[in-house]
């Protein structure tokens, strides 16, 4: 083997490691990126289920109120027909 190819073959396993070097050092960055992706995530998680109570809370009120609402309404019925009393005096 000569000289030249065994420079052409040191040169190709210098760059083979060079590409492998970077590209293992590019995955180190995701990691940050991912813990700030997850800690994102936990936050919006934490209001939707805030919101979810909130929203549960809230429905019971207005079943409440409907309830509550109707009872009214049946008393205002009743009233409505009930015969007329008539005056005293």
């Amino acid at each position: 083997m000569s000289l030249i190819q065994q420079h052409k073959k040191t040169a190709q396993l210098i760059g083979v490691a060079l590409v492998a070097a970077v590209g293992l050092g590019g995955c180190a960055t995701y990691k940050e990126d991912f813990a700030r992706i997850d800690s994102r995530l936990d936050s919006l998680d934490s209001r939707v289920q805030g919101a979810a109570q909130s929203a549960e809370s809230a429905n019971q009120s207005a079943t409440q109120a409907n309830q509550r609402l109707d009872q009214m309404e049946r008393r205002v019925q009743q009233l409505e027909t009930a015969p007329r009393r008539t005056p005293r005096g």
